[in-house]
């Protein structure tokens, strides 16, 4: 595995715990408990707030992939100050792992993804499409990179890619990201609240709650139970 083990050293883990970024539950169990990895498929499933993409964007800062997003090992036209997560974050890595501006991989953040995917197409920044953003909807500029960039050895974090994406699209990343795995020295983690992801096969699931991080196997997951609720008796939920 590209990353074995996070664990959060001074300054940020002597601060005070209700102070963000501290004051997330999943955040502090990482500071005081550190988090392992057992997979080269990781999939961290939680509600809104509960500290997904904040740690996902604390791993990016912290291994050198650029919290903006797109691929790893570029320069960038202006440098970012770290959060206090991405500047105490300290990662385990595996034998091959790599770093700083040699950091392999690719950040896809849902925040940033449109305005990114727009920027490296225009520039013609190779393997993110030949059509202009505007040209294709937001899931084919989304599938575009994965299928151009999503090739290679590195570190592949993704926050919430499947939600400009239909159901047959999903499946298509999910099933390009198992290959990613078993064909390159690769690794993935992925913050969603989709059932889908997180039935990824051979997937480490991490569920962040109000009282930190747990593996849940995916049959117990909150999300899972809502959605069979749901989709048994739409009516209920109304």
């Amino acid at each position: 595995m590209i990353v074995e083990r996070l664990e959060v050293t001074p300054p940020l883990a002597d601060r005070d715990e209700s102070v963000w970024p501290l004051s997330v539950p999943a955040i502090r169990h990482v500071a005081e408990k550190g988090l392992t990895f057992t997979s080269d498929l990781v999939v961290l499933v939680g509600g809104n707030g509960s500290g997904k993409s904040t740690l996902l964007e604390g791993i990016a800062e912290a291994y050198g992939l650029d919290v903006r997003g797109g691929h790893g090992g570029r320069k960038y036209s202006s440098a970012l100050d770290k959060s206090p997560l991405g500047e105490s974050l300290r990662l385990h890595r595996g034998a091959l792992g790599f770093t700083g501006r040699n950091a392999a991989g690719f950040f896809l953040r849902a925040e940033t993804a449109h305005g990114m995917l727009s920027y490296m197409t225009e520039v013609g920044v190779s393997g993110y499409g030949e059509r202009r953003t505007e040209e294709v909807s937001h899931g084919e500029s989304y599938l575009g990179a994965i299928t151009g960039r999503f090739n290679g050895p590195g570190l592949f974090l993704l926050d919430e890619a499947e939600g400009p994406l239909s159901f047959h699209s999903t499946l298509a990343l999910l099933n390009r990201l198992r290959e990613l795995v078993t064909t390159q020295t690769a690794q993935v983690i992925y913050s969603t609240h989709s059932p889908l992801v997180a039935a990824l096969p051979g997937a480490q699931i991490l569920e962040l709650t109000e009282d930190g991080i747990e593996e849940q196997e995916w049959a117990d997951l909150d999300t899972v139970r809502l959605w069979q609720t749901f989709l048994r008796n739409p009516g209920r939920m109304f």
